[in-house]
């Protein structure tokens, strides 16, 4: 091992070696433990709430599309949609039943289009209620010396989530302390580290299955905010494209590849990360797991790796025609058969916490040599309170995914 002369400083301090903040140290200590979601935030970049009510933007990519309300002729230049909204002149759209391209003259009302019929070439055609009534844009085309074109914008969706206060205490009496184990860390160390692993669940509970609220409790202020699933679910985050947020019900009898290939592609929409587009985690319980493992072994060709003595395949990787999506069991998912049975589909680019400004996990000890706080010279204890007021983040609802009642994986038919 190198060595310096001279006196030890903060020079020869590692990365490993400086006191790191709480959510580090969960995932530095228990990588595997009931907390992986909030062990992830320590790799991702900081965020300060200034106040208990949090609000930012998603913004979901817009692709306008016409829908006819009613037949058209192959002469026809002003038809009847069923929303204007994001279209604008001279945007090109192509007829999913005929091919047909059209160009967008002029907005005349929010039902209604005037366009140039069959443009590049080819017939117009008759478009009836019957067939696909959908059009989809296809770019749009100027003219030379044109006027400039109105402008299009993303709108942002607000999100406000509330800031929720955790605390946890460990305490241990003065005997307590005081009595020698044979073997381990000491009682105050190990009551200590409970009390980590019991906070940092709370927060991950919360994290996932937390429902905005407000009120009081004991005459003071008293706040929830929205999980994972709750932001998730709700439909005022998603755009237009989304007909209903992506939370799926998965059959009783059992789900096969092609559904459950239907339920990820869901979340493949939306790009939150352009370095890794197409991959999204799975967290899941243990019926979770058999559920995609009989999937993949149903549908997919195995090989027995040499030397194996017990029959069995764990896949960690479960992958689509479209993306790759890493497998996790999550320990709270086992606490109860209704949790196992369900996965949670998540771009984890788009998740995050807020921590409200000067609340980061705060560790307050009392009775203990070089605490920061003042002694509490009225109880025959020492010990200490963990406090953290944070909210959660999903900056992009639709590229994740809830899907409930995994029981079975089916071979597709």
């Amino acid at each position: 091992m190198p060595t310096s002369p001279g006196i030890f400083n903060t020079n020869n301090f590692s990365t490993d070696l400086v006191v790191k903040d709480f959510a580090s140290m969960i995932q530095r200590y228990m990588p595997n433990g009931n907390a992986p979601l909030f062990a992830m935030t320590a790799s991702g970049k900081e965020e300060t709430a200034t106040n208990t009510a949090h609000g930012y933007f998603a913004k979901s990519m817009v692709f306008p599309e016409i829908e006819l309300t009613a037949d058209i002729t192959d002469t026809a230049t002003v038809i009847s949609v069923a929303s204007t909204d994001n279209i604008i002149n001279g945007m090109l759209f192509q007829f999913e039943a005929t091919g047909e391209n059209i160009l967008v003259n002029q907005v005349l009302s929010g039902t209604s289009l005037s366009v140039t019929r069959g443009i590049g070439g080819g017939a117009a055609a008759i478009v009836v209620a019957t067939d696909p009534k959908k059009a989809y844009q296809v770019g749009n085309a100027q003219e030379e010396g044109s006027l400039r074109p109105n402008a299009l914008a993303i709108t942002p969706v607000q999100i406000t989530n509330l800031t929720q206060i955790f605390r946890n205490t460990y305490a241990i009496t003065g005997t307590a302390d005081a009595v020698a184990v044979i073997a381990g860390d000491s009682t105050a160390a190990e009551n200590q580290r409970d009390a980590a692993a019991f906070h940092a669940t709370d927060i991950e509970t919360s994290l996932i299955w937390g429902k905005k609220g407000t009120g009081t409790k004991n005459g003071q202020p008293f706040r929830t905010m929205d999980g994972i699933i709750n932001i998730v679910s709700n439909p005022a985050y998603y755009p237009a494209a989304y007909p209903t947020p992506n939370v799926f019900n998965a059959s009783s009898g059992g789900t096969d590849a092609t559904t459950m290939e239907n339920y990820l592609d869901t979340t493949l929409n939306q790009q939150t990360d352009p370095t890794r587009p197409n991959e999204r985690v799975i967290f899941t319980g243990g019926t979770g797991i058999r559920v995609f493992n009989d999937i993949a072994k149903l549908n997919g060709t195995y090989q027995l790796v040499e030397g194996m003595t017990t029959f069995g395949l764990q896949f960690n990787v479960f992958k689509t025609a479209r993306g790759t999506f890493r497998l996790i069991e999550h320990p709270l998912f086992n606490t109860n058969t209704y949790r196992s049975k369900m996965a949670l589909v998540m771009d984890t680019a788009t998740f995050n916490i807020a921590y409200l400004k000067g609340r980061k996990t705060q560790d307050r000890k009392f009775n203990q040599a070089g605490a920061t706080v003042a002694q509490d010279n009225g109880i025959d204890a020492t010990g200490g309170t963990l406090t953290t007021e944070c909210t959660a983040l999903i900056k992009n609802p639709p590229a994740n995914a809830v899907i409930y009642n995994l029981t079975r994986g089916l071979k597709n038919a």
